[in-house]
Order: C-alpha cells, then sequence, then structure tokens
C-alpha cells in the first residue's frame, strides 16, 4: 500500500521537492550578497550621486500620479539629459481641465517649445510654469544627484532582484529632504519631504520617489517619481 501510493505522488513529490529546492537557492542567492559592500547607507547615495554627475548623459522620466485636481503644475517630464547640458523631451502641464504635451528643447542655457496650437518652437521662460529649465536637472549643483547628499535620516530597507533579465540586486533607501533640495527640481515646494531611493548594485540610482507640499504649504500632499531608465547616452542635441 506504501509503495503505491508513493507510486502515485512521487511526481508531484518530486516537484514539490524542486520548487522548494529553487525557492530556497533564491532566497540565499540574496541573502548571501551585499548590495551595500560594507558601506553605511550616505555612502551608496554618495557613489550613486557620484555615477549621475559622471555619466554622458541619460534617458529618464518624472511623473506623478496623484496631482490633485487644480494643481497647474507639471505632470510628467520624459526624454534625454547630455552633458551639454542639454534636454530633448515633452513636458506633461494640465491645461484647462486637459493634459497637454509640450516638446521642448533647451540648450546653451535656452529654452524652446512647441506650445499647444502651435507648430514651430519658440523661446520661453520655465519659470512662468514653476518648473526649472529641464537641461539642469543635470548639473551637479541643481540636478537629480543634488538630491542625493541633500538627503537626511537615510535607512536602508529590503532588497529584491529585478531588472531586465532579474539579474540585478535592487536595494531600497528612505530619507527626508529639506524643501531648499526640492526647490531646485520644482519652485513651490515647502516644508520636509519624504524620499525613497531604489540603487542597482551597480551603485546607479533608478528610481526616486518624492512626496510632500509640492505647491506651497497649504496645498495637498503629493508625489513624483523620477525613473532613470539608462545611463551612459551620447547624443547631440541641437537648437530647433
Amino acid at each position: 500500500m506504501l509503495s503505491t501510493l508513493l507510486g502515485r505522488n512521487l511526481p508531484r513529490l518530486a516537484f514539490t521537492l524542486v520548487a522548494l529546492l529553487a525557492a530556497l537557492l533564491v532566497m540565499t542567492s540574496c541573502g548571501d550578497e551585499d548590495p551595500a559592500k560594507g558601506r553605511t547607507p550616505l555612502q551608496v547615495l554618495a557613489a550613486a550621486q557620484k555615477h549621475l554627475d559622471e555619466t554622458s548623459g541619460i534617458n529618464f522620466s518624472i511623473a506623478s500620479d496623484d496631482l490633485p485636481e487644480g494643481i497647474t503644475t507639471l505632470k510628467a517630464a520624459t526624454g534625454t539629459l547630455t552633458r551639454q547640458p542639454a534636454f530633448e523631451g515633452t513636458l506633461t502641464v494640465p491645461v484647462m481641465g486637459t493634459e497637454a504635451q509640450v516638446e521642448v528643447v533647451s540648450v546653451d542655457g535656452v529654452v524652446y517649445a512647441k506650445l499647444p496650437f502651435t507648430t514651430s518652437f519658440q523661446e520661453l521662460d520655465p519659470a512662468e510654469y514653476g518648473v526649472p529649465d529641464p537641461a539642469a536637472l543635470i548639473a551637479p549643483e541643481t540636478g537629480i544627484s543634488s538630491l542625493l547628499s541633500a538627503t537626511q535620516d537615510v535607512k536602508v530597507g529590503k532588497s529584491v532582484r529585478g531588472g531586465a533579465d532579474n539579474d540585478e540586486i535592487l536595494s531600497t533607501y528612505t530619507g527626508t529632504l529639506p524643501d531648499t533640495a526640492v526647490k531646485k527640481i520644482l519652485a513651490g515646494a515647502s516644508g520636509d519631504f519624504d524620499v525613497t531611493y531604489i540603487i542597482n548594485d551597480a551603485d546607479e540610482l533608478t528610481e526616486a520617489t518624492i512626496k510632500g507640499h509640492f505647491s506651497g504649504e497649504d496645498e495637498a500632499v503629493y508625489s513624483y517619481t523620477i525613473d532613470v531608465t539608462e545611463y551612459g547616452v551620447d547624443k547631440e542635441i541641437a537648437k530647433p
């Protein structure tokens, strides 16, 4: 009887055993590796900042999924930043109850935009829309990387496997940012902000989520997520 039962259930038992062993191997491989390589969270953030400041360019996006109604500020941006500094991409802004996508090029300190219902680029002052010159987002003093060195009370969170082929270890770091740092990205920032970074095992910042009062102290709290999708980008960006 016992041999009969085992015979019937042997394939199922074998499958269960293989699944358990695979899960154990994944857990062991993640547990044995130290993404921080013995460094403090601040040292990891400093290494990620160094990568951003030294890369030739990045493809990135920034977006808010919970922008409150009535807030007329940047909804999203996507494009390429290069070390010139220069930017080429699209900004999404709320306009009269809808969303307008605006083609933007910033080069040599001048911002050009193809506004809705127009067919050609014209110079504009991004400060009128509550946003900085997008090309400044790659500058060490005013860009995305400057947020890393301004982060306070940094704590390390969990590490998981991810990336295109699940071959990266992605580590989470949390902290707070003063409005003086966030204002470089959006001028209306007020108060302290919660920030969560995801950094891979090559010390590259892949994601940053910032939450707080972006439109003034009396306005609602909402968040922006910055995704850096590619490093080492070489692209010639010229005046349109």
